[in-house]
């Protein structure tokens, strides 16, 4: 049978290749320790799961559910914006629930790229950003994110002939993989830049409250004029550790939400309605468990950083999001080195090659790993000798 050629073009998700090295090496015997996934280990609060018990009896919650969301859940949704970021949304018109914001990130390019149409994506990134383009039938041009320019990128290196046939921009801040963090300048830049090229924004936020030492990221949406051109994707996952619950939001412009509506419509039937009750209850309940959450990961980044530096690798202590990004030693590629803990200390990190050409000569680190683990990945970390 022949098979469609974006199939043929579509490259092994990042993370299901690293699964597979590690079942590998654990059917050798191997005790892996692994610092990959973004996969908080800390279980989901008591009372968001005593809500979803409770709704899970509830037969009016077997049923099919809305595509866009229950109208209480999008309402939860404006009400936390305004609380955290002092935004407010129709929940009617500029709110859209989603089952983990991976499926609005997957879907959205489909509302905007034609074949032969580009989005631009940084690099390095989150992988979904790309493979989501080609799906659409686009083309990607690469924003460089390099070191020396804070992990930013730079709008005024596009290329005239690029920005004629652009029609996305996503941007993600706090950052995957590179931990980077975003102010309001930047992401006035960025609209004024939309702005001048009629290119729709897509930011990516999922990490705004994983932050440390009272640091606060803004919301892509708090930017002047930011609304006139984008939408901002958010998540439950990483701030309420519900990512197995796959509940995810898309805010902002009302005719893009509209736009990735009508997708979902077409192709999904929604979150199931007990979880979206699970959901309520995380966003209006008790906010305490997110700084205990934060605590604990701000107690991790530091031992991390102060063992990698350790090594001699160059790195530095991020604000937020769950993890380091480190610059690999002298004489290794992002590739390499990866291997090598692997292979020698049955240490697990990602490659920064596995989110684009840029990040080469990089790996990341994530921080959810339980901490008697962590100590002993680090114990052996210490010990490598190259």
């Amino acid at each position: 049978m022949g098979f469609a050629k974006r199939i043929e073009q579509l490259p092994p998700y990042l993370f299901a290749e690293i699964s597979r090295k590690i079942a590998e090496k654990r059917a050798q015997g191997a005790d892996i320790i692994t610092f990959a996934v973004g996969d908080p280990d800390m279980p989901t609060p008591s009372h968001i799961i005593d809500a979803l018990a409770e709704a899970a009896r509830d037969p009016a919650n077997h049923r099919y559910p809305e595509s866009a969301g229950m109208p209480e859940l999008r309402r939860a949704i404006a009400v936390w914006y305004e609380r955290r970021f002092g935004l407010s949304f129709d929940p009617d018109k500029e709110v859209l629930a989603l089952i983990g914001s991976k499926e609005g990130i997957a879907h959205v390019p489909l509302c905007f790229i034609d074949p032969g149409d580009v989005a631009l994506v940084p690099d390095p990134s989150y992988p979904v950003y790309s493979v989501a383009t080609m799906f659409a039938g686009g083309e990607c041009h690469f924003l460089p994110l390099r070191e020396e320019n804070d992990f930013l990128p730079d709008f005024a290196g596009v290329p005239a002939e690029v920005t004629e046939r652009a029609k996305m921009l996503w941007l993600n801040y706090p950052n995957n993989p590179t931990g980077a963090v975003a102010g309001l300048a930047f992401f006035e830049e960025a609209v004024a830049f939309a702005k001048r090229y009629d290119i729709a924004v897509c930011h990516d936020g999922p990490y705004s409250e994983v932050a440390f030492e009272g640091y606060r990221p803004v919301s892509f949406l708090q930017a002047a004029g930011a609304r006139d051109v984008g939408i901002e994707f958010h998540s439950l996952s990483k701030t309420y550790n519900m990512t197995g619950w796959r509940v995810g939001m898309a805010v902002g412009n009302a005719r893009m939400i509209d736009a990735l509506r009508r997708v979902k419509s077409n192709l999904d039937s929604g979150i199931p309605q007990a979880i979206q009750r699970m959901a309520i209850a995380a966003l209006t309940g008790p906010q305490e468990c997110v700084a205990e959450h934060n605590a604990v990961y701000q107690r991790r980044r530091d031992r991390v950083v102060e063992a990698l530096r350790s090594l001699g690798l160059r790195v530095q202590t991020p604000k937020a999001s769950l993890y380091v990004w480190a610059r690999v030693p002298e004489g290794f590629t992002s590739a390499s080195f990866a291997e090598r803990l692997l292979d020698e200390l049955a240490v697990v990190v990602t490659p920064g090659s596995g989110y684009g050409r840029q990040g080469e000569g990089y790996v990341r680190l994530s921080l959810t790993v339980p901490d008697e683990r962590l100590e002993e990945g680090l114990r052996r970390l210490a010990g490598w000798k190259r």
